[in-house]
């Protein structure tokens, strides 16, 4: 099911960062280093998992970056799927240096929840500035697919 998951949030983010690109300096100013954030995060969790250095949270890219981080992201959550049981604990420590230690398969819900939500803030962004977004729900890329 993972697997299914992050190739919808590949493909969406894909088709989100071109409407950025696209409506850039039609949107407000936190727009765009908000979906930077969106990358940032699944690239960190991932870097957890798989003993990588992480990103920073808040790290702004280049467009051409953020393609390839796209790709990049997805590539990884396939690896950590084929090499890691669902089950295994992963010890971390967050941003602000607490200790943690959680499943992958909580990571990778909550990797999936974290890029819906601010998903969601940026299609209001959209909205709110008068541009049609583009239709992000999973059920109607699953009937697309």
């Amino acid at each position: 099911m993972f697997d299914r998951i992050f190739a919808y949030h590949r493909a969406v983010n894909d088709r989100l960062l071109y409407e950025l690109d696209s409506h850039g300096h039609e949107l407000p100013e936190r727009s765009y280093p908000l979906f930077c954030h969106i990358l940032n995060a699944h690239q960190i969790w991932n870097a957890r998992i798989l003993n990588r250095p992480p990103f920073g949270v808040r790290d702004v890219h280049t467009y051409d970056d953020c393609s390839d981080i796209i790709g990049d992201n997805h590539r990884d959550t396939l690896t950590i799927l084929e090499q890691f049981d669902l089950e295994t604990e992963i010890a971390y420590v967050n941003s602000r240096g607490d200790a943690f230690t959680n499943t992958v398969s909580d990571i990778l819900f909550h990797v999936a929840n974290h890029t819906t939500h601010h998903r969601g803030q940026l299609i209001a962004d959209f909205r709110a500035s008068g541009i049609d977004p583009i239709v992000t729900d999973y059920i109607v890329y699953r009937r697309n697919d």
